[in-house]
């Protein structure tokens, strides 16, 4: 106390360092169930009081506290308890299914909560004494998903009282428990996109003493199942009873009958003393090792290879190089009148190709506008631009030509005359 109160001197003193507190508290007795859900809400109003006032102004009733849970001597919890906190501002609840190899074992959970504000802790532990039932296990278990529900959410008193009100209407059995609570994210879920209030979904396994009803036996009809395989909704008929405040996904529903189970054992061998056999005297190799001739290696490796390559080398270029025929040969070896022939065609080749360059000639004159150097009046082309030239005459005749002008010529005189 005395080391404490002169940290928090300090702190005055200096006005800029912050106080770190801890604070233990008496451990706090629960008494869960084998096979039995357990929920412990770890309040934030529980631990507010616990904070000194902070020196500056602030809302300290509103300060973000986290939790930090393990088993004490541990830096996690044990494997049947799952904790979970949306947001520094909301409350933090352990959950779990404990099962019978717990029972008599006291479980410390040390719980430490962080004031994020202040940097403050307080610390307490919870002893979980798990206590023996009767009624475990229980022999008729299902197993349902409810698409609309956040782990946190189902884990609350009332919702889950509601949902267990509803089995009961259906199932109606003397013995009803909820066994289990899982988020579909532990199931290999996929986290839901932040719109339209979509939630992620959470596994709640529930065990009665009775058979299962007709209603929860029509999931295994062979219309469901058929309509399920086609990702289609199967018709329940007391999915009515369930759909106002949960929207069960019927096809991922699981009944188990634990007393058709057939048990399976796995033979394990016997755990040794862990010393190995006695083999005689180890005898370590020699520290002076003998040198290797490594030389008959590099050819085989490198040498023959690189021979083979060389040979081929030669014997392409051969082939290629020394065995052409030319030119010369080749005339030699070919008839007379087979060269005429390759010489003719080849000289009609050039002509042709030489005559394909004067393509490009000049329209004739028939095609081009017609000037009057008297009145100056410019007559158009006798045929358009889109006319069919293909078939019209280099010359074409004026004596059947409509509208046919007469350009004026000159005399010998100098005098013009039409």
């Amino acid at each position: 106390m005395t080391c404490t109160m002169s940290a928090a001197a300090v702190a005055v003193w200096l006005g800029t360092v912050v106080t770190i507190l801890s604070r233990s508290h008496a451990d706090r007795n629960v008494y869960p169930s084998a096979g039995v859900l357990f929920v412990h809400v770890l309040e934030r109003e529980y631990f507010k009081g616990e904070f000194p006032p902070y020196p500056k102004s602030g809302d300290a009733g509103n300060d973000p506290i986290t939790f930090n849970t393990n088993l004490m001597g541990y830096p996690d919890r044990p494997g049947w308890l799952r904790y979970i906190q949306r947001t520094p501002h909301s409350d933090g609840v352990l959950y779990g299914s404990p099962t019978a190899e717990h029972v008599g074992k006291a479980t410390v959970i040390e719980i430490t909560a962080y004031n994020r504000r202040t940097f403050e802790t307080a610390r307490h532990n919870l002893v979980i004494n798990i206590m023996a039932t009767e009624e475990f296990p229980l022999p008729y278990q299902a197993e349902f998903y409810i698409k609309n529900m956040n782990v946190e959410e189902m884990l609350a008193s009332e919702v889950l009282g509601d949902f267990l009100g509803a089995v009961k209407n259906i199932w109606q059995p003397e013995r009803l428990n909820a066994i289990n609570i899982t988020s579909a994210l532990d199931r290999g879920g996929r986290v839901p996109l932040p719109i339209n209030n979509l939630k992620e979904g959470v596994y709640v396994m529930v065990g009665a003493d009775v058979p299962f009803s007709s209603c929860l036996r029509e999931v295994e009809s062979p219309h469901n199942q058929l309509r399920c395989s086609q990702e289609m909704e199967p018709v329940i008929s007391c999915d009515k009873k369930f759909r106002a405040q949960f929207h069960i996904d019927w096809c991922k529903i699981s009944l188990v009958d634990i007393n058709r189970v057939v048990p399976v054992y796995i033979t394990r061998p016997d755990p040794g003393t862990g010393i190995l056999p006695e083999f005689g005297e180890y005898d370590p190799p020699s520290e002076s090792l003998k040198t290797r001739d490594y030389f008959s290696d590099f050819l085989i490796t490198l040498a023959v290879p690189s021979a083979v390559a060389l040979v081929l080398f030669f014997i392409l270029g051969y082939s290629m190089c020394c065995r052409r025929e030319g030119v010369e040969k080749r005339n030699m070896q070919t008839p007379d009148i087979q060269l005429v022939h390759h010489s003719s065609i080849q000289k009609s080749s050039k002509e042709l190709r030489s005559m394909s360059k004067n393509r490009e000639i000049s329209w004739p004159l028939s095609t081009l506008p017609v000037f009057n150097p008297v009145s100056g009046e410019v007559v158009p082309p006798i045929h358009p631009d889109n006319y069919e030239t293909t078939s019209m005459p280099l010359m074409q005749t004026q004596t059947n030509l409509q509208n046919q002008i007469t350009i004026p010529q000159q005399r010998p005189s100098g005098k013009w005359y039409s």
